[in-house]
């Protein structure tokens, strides 16, 4: 957003209004946000509101910026006539929305910040005066900063709201398991991206740490566990222990000793709950130890032990509200059939009273209620489960609580074929050393690797990189098959590209001195080349829009792997080296822009920026 004061900048003042809150709006709309109020509209969104007959604010969301293609000069934004016409059914021919367009393109004239006004299939095109496009953009990136795309008139309506997100959530006792990463990096996307856009977020993991898993583990530590190893290694030697008295988990004994040391746990049995605590809070150690490879972090640890008690409450609330039936079994169940035939319902409690994860997590989500107050609350979890929270939800409407509505479970595939080169992947931590050193190998064997300050580090960034953009590529809700080479191809749209192309950016911007840019004269920006990249700066903020709606970040993904293409041909078309210095400042000035939005969109994904490779 650009105010009056601000305007002390590299840049000559611009021939357009000022106190817009994104560079699409300085050109078409000046789009107003929260902070400041609306600026007038510019001619063509006078005009177009009069001859439309419609307030400029209607024809925001209708005017998108024009996506680059490689194959032919496009216009700089669009109006989808479709979307302005009150005759939007099907029966409205892609004839008569062409025919609609060059009519509107008559009344309409250039002026100063339009040079060339066109027609397309039902849109009407507009190409913006090339040094305005050039001042406008590149001034907006580099005063917003960190805040550029997500301060548009996009995100002007929607309400700041209280998130409270449920990731990642392994299973104490039990090593990290590979099937977490996906939860953990999406749940982490999702909240990078709510917090950008000033809602306030609490991220929450929900442990896996009670239930009758634990009574088996209990005995498995009475006859195979070491306190020492426990205290040193716990998650791989608590794994160890759990496979060893996996082996007898069907004998009659082992059977009814794990069921008691469960009943003591339940009975809050001090030396029982001892030992149980002592797993819990080794394993959350070395949790939070992978979480910091992984740049995640959390607000609040919780786990279904929390609500062993709350359950109970939840049960006696169903008891009251007749929500509870008793099979012939003496299971507790909850119809959720709408004949009321019991052809679907969920089991709630079992035969002997005790809760099930479903009224744990009942109980979670009314505490978090009272607790929070929140708007939203967000599960992410595989879509394996989607039933689970369906129910869930169900139940919780039943019991009068409104708020279930707004409950979200977010769901994803599953991750195929990842292995390390000893075999079988089980451990999260495996796949990170195993990326860290295919990143060094690969980093040695490389003729363009210069000197780095820290190369297990960088390497360990660049591989993360690597895994998440192979991961965010597709739908979330897909299955895809990994591979390690093309996760870890330097050229093609992977994560090593997108590293490979921020160090390179920073690289540039240092070599010639890193200095604070004054009086740029960015008229002399024509080349088709860096049009193609200030045309890609300005969607920025709708991509963002469109991954805020649909929490898919496929959106930011392909938006950075484009940017970092153009940029590539950018870097080599337009020497910085060697120019003359006001073209040199323009290129300089060009390639901070595209690298500052490099890097902004790759922090909301989860990655953090190398400076070298």
């Amino acid at each position: 957003m650009l105010r009056p004061d601000a305007l002390a900048s590299p840049f000559s003042p611009l021939p357009c209004t000022v106190g817009q809150s994104s560079a699409s709006a300085h050109l078409l709309h000046a789009k107003g946000d929260q902070w400041a109020l609306p600026p007038a509209p510019t001619p063509v969104l006078r005009m177009l509101s009069k001859v439309l007959d419609l307030p400029p604010e209607k024809l925001i969301k209708s005017i998108s910026a024009v996506p680059v293609s490689k194959k032919r000069r496009v216009a700089d934004f669009q109006l989808s006539i479709a979307s302005v016409t009150e005759d939007s059914s099907s029966d409205c021919l892609a004839q008569d929305l062409n025919l609609q367009a060059q009519k509107l393109a008559e009344r309409l004239k250039c002026d100063a910040v339009v040079s060339e006004i066109s027609t397309g299939p039902g849109t009407l095109n507009f190409t913006i005066n090339r040094e305005l496009l050039a001042k406008t953009v590149l001034q907006q990136v580099l005063k917003d900063g960190s805040e550029y795309g997500v301060r548009s008139e996009l995100f002007s309506t929607v309400p700041r709201q209280k998130v409270v997100i449920e990731f990642s959530s392994p299973n104490i006792a039990k090593k990290f398991h590979i099937g977490h990463l996906r939860s953990t990096i999406v749940g982490n996307f999702i909240a990078n991206l709510k917090v950008a856009l000033g809602h306030e977020v609490t991220r929450i993991n929900y442990l896996g740490d009670w239930g009758m898993q634990f009574g088996l583990l209990g005995v498995g530590f009475q006859r195979f566990g070491n306190k020492e190893k426990l205290k040193f290694s716990p998650l791989q030697h608590l794994f160890e222990v759990y496979v060893q008295i996996n082996k007898t988990a069907e004998d009659e004994n082992t059977k009814k000793l794990a069921k008691d040391f469960f009943r003591k746990l339940e009975e809050h049995d001090e030396q029982t709950l001892s030992l149980w605590k002592q797993f819990r809070d080794f394993s959350i150690e070395e949790y939070i130890r992978v979480y910091k490879r992984l740049g995640v972090h959390f607000d609040e640890y919780s786990g279904e032990s929390f609500y062993q008690e709350k359950s109970q409450e939840v049960l006696k609330m169903l008891e009251d509200k007749g929500l509870l039936q008793k099979t012939i079994k003496g299971t507790g169940i909850v119809d959720l059939s709408e004949e009321k035939d019991l052809s679907t319902f969920s089991t709630v409690m079992r035969s002997d009273g005790t809760s099930l994860y479903i009224t744990r997590d009942l109980a979670a989500a009314i505490d978090r209620m009272n607790k929070h107050s929140w708007d939203t609350m967000i599960y992410v979890t595989d879509k394996s489960q989607s039933n689970h929270f369906q129910h869930l939800f169900q139940i919780l409407k039943l019991m009068g609580y409104d708020w279930a509505e707004r409950c979200q479970h977010v769901s994803f595939g599953l991750v195929q074929g990842m292995k390390t080169r000893r075999g079988e992947v089980i451990f999260l931590e495996d796949v990170l050393n195993e990326v860290r050193s295919r990143m060094l190998q690969n980093m040695a064997s490389s003729k363009t690797t210069k000197k780095i300050d820290d190369p297990v580090e960088t390497a360990e960034k660049v591989g993360l990189a690597a895994l998440i953009i192979q991961d965010f590529r597709g739908l979330l809700s897909s299955d895809y098959q990994f591979s390690w080479d093309r996760a870890l191809q330097s050229r093609g749209d992977t994560g090593v590209f997108l590293q490979y192309t921020h160090a390179r950016l920073h690289s540039l911007e240092q070599m010639h001195g890193n200095e604070q840019l004054t009086d740029v004269n960015v008229a002399c920006l024509q080349e088709p080349d860096a049009i193609a990249v200030l045309q890609h700066l300005l969607r920025y903020d709708e991509v963002l829009y469109r991954s805020s709606q649909d929490l898919q970040p496929k959106h930011i993904v392909s938006y950075l792997l484009t940017l970092s293409h153009l940029a590539a041909v950018a870097h080599k078309t337009l020497p910085v080296k060697g120019s003359t210095p006001d073209l040199a400042q323009a290129r300089l000035c060009l390639f901070q822009a595209a690298r500052l939005v490099l890097a902004n969109g790759m922090k909301l994904l989860g990655i953090t920026p190398v400076t070298q490779m």
